[in-house]
C-alpha cells in the first residue's frame, strides 16, 4: 500500500482540504481526511458523486471525530478501470475497497456514513467485513428500485423500460453521445434540481464538482457498467445481517426514494432510529447539513460511549 498527498483544495466552508491517495489493488484512490482525535468515520458518497460531496460536513465531524471522506473506485478523483477486463464495479467490489481502507488507512474499526447506492455499499461492507464496523449510518438509502427482484413491483412500462435503456447504453457510440449530452451544466442543474428540494443548495460549484470527474477517460464504461448492474444485494438483504447498529435519515421530500419505502425498511431490528427530514431531497448532508451534522455527532457519540462502557466492562 502507497499513500500520497495531491494539491490541497478549497470548499465552499473555505477550508482548506488536501486530496490525498491510497493505492489499492494497483488503482490510486482519492480521499479527504480532518480529525485529529476521536472515533474513526468514513464517508462514503452516492452514484456519479465524491468525497467533495461531504465538504459540508466533514471539517463539522472533525471537531470530535478522526474523519475520512472516500472516493469509491470508478468515481471522483479515483481511478476508472475498465469494467469487466480490470474490476467489476459491484457492491461486493465496493465492500471490499471500504473494509481494506478502513484496515489500512483510517484504522479499525469505524462509523460508516453513506448517501444513496454508498448506504448499500457501506453495508455490503459492514456484512462481510464485521470486525470494521462500529454503527452504520444511512442518508436515503438506495431502493435499488430497477433491481431484477423488484421489476415485477414496477409498472410495466418502467419493468420493460429498464432493460431496453440497458441494452442500448450498452452500445458504445450511443452510450457514448448520452454521456456526453447528459455531461453537461444545464442537464446537472437539472438533475440536481429534481433531487434537491431547496434550489439554493444546487450551486455552479456543485454542478463542476459533479463534472470534473466525468471528463476523465473511463468515465463512460463506469456509467453504462453501472446502469447495467441490476443484481448484487438489495438493503433489505444486508440490514438483517448487519453485525451494528444502524441509523437511517431520510429526506422526505426525495423524488427517487420515497420516505414511505425508507421507513418500512427502518422496521429491521438492527435500525435503532429513523429519523425524517423534512423538506429536504436524495442528499440530505449536502442540502441541509445544519440537520444532519448534529445528529451524526450526536449519534456516533452516543455509540462511542457505549462502546467504551461495554470495552471496560461497566455493564
Amino acid at each position: 500500500m502507497t499513500f500520497s498527498a495531491a494539491t490541497p483544495s478549497t470548499p465552499a466552508a473555505g477550508t482548506t482540504v488536501t486530496n490525498y491517495t491510497w493505492t489499492w489493488r494497483g488503482f490510486p484512490i482519492c480521499y479527504q481526511t480532518q480529525g485529529e482525535a476521536g472515533p474513526i468515520v468514513v464517508l462514503i458518497h452516492g452514484f456519479g458523486a465524491s468525497c467533495g460531496h461531504w465538504r459540508k460536513n466533514l471539517p463539522v465531524l472533525a471537531a470530535n471525530c478522526r474523519v475520512y471522506a472516500l472516493d469509491l473506485i470508478g468515481f471522483g478523483g479515483s481511478a476508472k478501470p475498465t469494467p469487466g477486463v480490470d474490476i467489476s464495479y459491484t457492491f461486493e467490489t465496493w465492500g471490499q475497497q471500504i473494509a481494506d481502507f478502513c484496515r489500512e488507512v483510517a484504522g479499525t474499526p469505524a462509523f460508516l456514513v453513506g448517501n444513496s447506492i454508498g448506504c448499500i455499499a457501506a453495508m455490503q461492507a459492514a456484512v462481510a467485513h464485521p470486525d470494521i464496523a462500529l454503527g452504520v449510518a444511512l442518508l436515503n438509502c438506495s431502493l435499488r428500485l430497477l433491481h431484477d427482484r423488484k421489476r415485477a413491483q414496477l409498472p410495466w412500462y418502467r419493468s420493460l423500460g429498464a432493460p431496453i435503456a440497458q441494452k442500448i447504453l450498452a452500445i458504445n457510440w450511443i452510450s457514448q453521445l448520452f454521456f456526453n449530452r447528459l455531461a453537461t451544466p444545464a442537464t446537472v442543474r437539472k438533475i440536481l434540481l429534481q433531487a434537491y428540494k431547496r434550489p439554493e443548495a444546487v450551486t455552479d460549484e456543485l454542478i463542476e464538482m459533479l463534472l470534473v470527474p466525468a471528463r476523465d477517460p473511463g468515465a463512460v464504461g463506469v456509467f453504462v457498467a453501472f446502469t447495467a448492474y441490476s443484481q448484487g444485494p438489495l438493503p433489505e438483504d444486508l440490514l438483517p445481517q448487519l453485525p451494528c447498529p444502524a441509523l437511517m435519515l431520510w429526506g422526505t421530500a426525495d423524488p427517487w426514494e420515497p420516505v414511505a419505502l425508507g421507513r418500512e425498511l427502518a422496521q429491521f431490528s438492527t435500525v435503532q432510529k429513523f429519523i425524517p427530514l423534512e423538506g429536504v431531497g436524495h442528499c440530505p448532508q449536502d442540502e441541509a447539513p445544519e440537520l444532519v451534522n448534529p445528529i451524526l455527532q450526536q449519534w456516533i457519540l452516543e455509540q462511542s460511549e457505549l462502546l467504551d462502557a461495554r470495552n471496560s466492562g461497566h455493564f
